[in-house]
């Protein structure tokens, strides 16, 4: 299949969707036509896409949290306490590692040994490998809407079973759950991989069927500076609209300085309607998710209730729809369910307590959106100038050619050439450029408030800002202060 970002053709998809549904035994019991007819079925309540879009009216923020075990009824048990204990508004279904990758003969050992042993040996809800009565099971079990969260370059077979399986929100894309999480797979085959999950998206949407699409937003999760995680976001949302999705939440993973993480919320969804609007494509309903801080957290408890805290309070001054929740385990692996609905209690206590404040437009906040518009913008229209005029096509070459780079990813197909730092309030900046295609203004603004930082620090700018900048969150501090 060539690359474009037109839509994907009939003949195309049938012939691809033959392969998939042959990919475990479990693609066989899909049926389009009786998914389409039990989607309808479903109430309101239940349906990702009118839940958000009541919220989006509202100005309410919602609250959702990660979780998946390996067996149903554990994992049942496991939702059904996120909703009732900890009073999620969303609740996920996040997908084990072995099916990330793929391997569904691996992940039915997990199942295996998950009985034998009476616990979970899976990080996660293998639902290939459970299939398509059994996801409707676990979306059945719940009051909220149900979303797939995993984390896979090829999620074809997992989009067609969870998703007729009774799931009406799908998260990932063609970069954001590549770059960040693979080493070898290339761009271009997991563009085409994600236009395949757009289509079926797209399929059930001309069937009337609502099918939410949220690409992930933080990409590495790692001091990713608001222009890079905006433009892939961006780029994902117009894949995704090009196939047929109208419903569609663009996500921002949180850096830590106020200022600029409600920048970066009020500005995403301006830069998807504008190159949407501006690429011809129809208009799609775009709704917000905020994710709590993703990097390394504090060990003590107390300490990392602080770090969800703040992140809640950004969700809730930024008008975010949706933040994801982390918990108070978060440094110590696999949570339990009852710290996990601690968290999302935390996290809710603070958006009621917030819901009726924003944050007044000041000069610096004003700013911030501009040089955040300014530098995606030259990255967007880069990248349709090198695919002269397919987003598609200028993605593979924007990576090829480092106007788009991912910090700290493990693919081989990125630059991996800039390098981020905090400037002395905390906002993540740019130490290296790489090759992003700032102009000197831009490129000035960030010199600027790095060398301020260095004088405030007694020390030159340098790659040792960057390592302590990553620990010091983990350590009681936002930045990496030399002690």
């Amino acid at each position: 299949m060539e690359l474009t970002v037109r839509q994907m053709d009939a003949e195309e998809f049938q012939r691809q969707r033959q392969e998939v549904l042959g990919q475990w035994e479990t693609g066989k019991d899909v049926n389009f036509e009786e998914a389409v007819a039990y989607h309808k079925g479903l109430p309101k309540s239940k349906i990702f896409a009118e839940k958000l879009a009541e919220g989006k009216e509202k100005g309410i923020t919602f609250a959702q949290p990660r979780a998946g075990v390996a067996l149903i009824t554990e994992h049942i048990e496991l939702l059904r306490c996120l909703q009732d204990e900890g009073g999620a508004d969303f609740l996920p279904t996040t997908i084990d590692s072995y099916t990330r990758q793929n391997r569904y003969t691996e992940a039915q050992s997990g199942i295996e040994e998950s009985r034998t042993i009476g616990r979970s040996m899976l990080n996660g809800f293998p639902a290939v490998n459970h299939g398509v009565a059994a996801c409707r099971q676990v979306a059945e079990s719940v009051q909220v809407p149900v979303q797939v969260r995993h984390g896979t370059p090829d999620a074809r077979l997992l989009a067609e079973i969870t998703i007729a399986g009774g799931f009406t929100d799908f998260e990932g894309g063609g970069i954001s759950y590549n770059i960040p999480y693979s080493k070898d797979v290339s761009i271009e085959s997991t563009i085409k991989y994600w236009q395949y999950v757009d289509r079926l998206i797209g399929l059930y949407e001309e069937q009337g069927v609502k099918i939410n699409r949220e690409p992930f937003g933080p990409l590495t999760g790692t001091l990713v500076p608001p222009a890079i995680s905006h433009a892939v976001a961006v780029i994902e949302g117009i894949l995704a609209v090009a196939q047929g999705v109208r419903s569609l939440t663009l996500g921002y993973g949180q850096c830590g300085n106020l200022i600029q993480d409600v920048a970066a919320l009020h500005t995403l969804p301006v830069l998807a309607e504008e190159y949407m609007e501006k690429l011809g494509y129809p208009k799609a309903m775009i709704t917000t998710v905020f994710h709590q801080w993703m990097g390394g957290f504090p060990q003590d408890e107390a300490k990392a209730f602080g770090v969800i805290s703040w992140g809640a309070a950004t969700a809730a001054l930024g008008k975010a729809t949706k933040v994801i929740v982390k918990t108070p385990h978060e440094a110590l692996g696999i949570p339990t369910k009852e710290a996990n609905a601690a968290g999302i209690r935390a996290t809710k206590q603070v958006l009621s307590m917030l819901k009726d404040q924003t944050l007044p437009m000041t000069e610096e906040l004003a700013l911030e959106e501009q040089m955040i518009l300014a530098e995606t913008r030259t990255i967007l229209d880069r990248v349709l100038s090198l695919g002269e005029g397919d987003i598609a096509v200028g993605t593979v070459r924007a990576f090829q050619a480092g106007v788009i780079d991912v910090p700290f990813a493990p693919s081989r197909f990125n630059a991996g050439k800039i390098l981020p730092a905090r400037d002395t309030t905390g906002a993540v900046r740019m130490l290296d450029f790489g090759n992003l295609p700032f102009d000197e203004t831009i490129k000035d603004f960030h010199r600027e408030r790095i060398a301020q930082r260095g004088r405030d620090e007694g020390r030159d700018p340098s790659f040792q800002m960057v390592i302590d900048d990553i620990y010091a969150i983990g350590k009681g501090m936002l930045v990496g202060r030399p002690r």
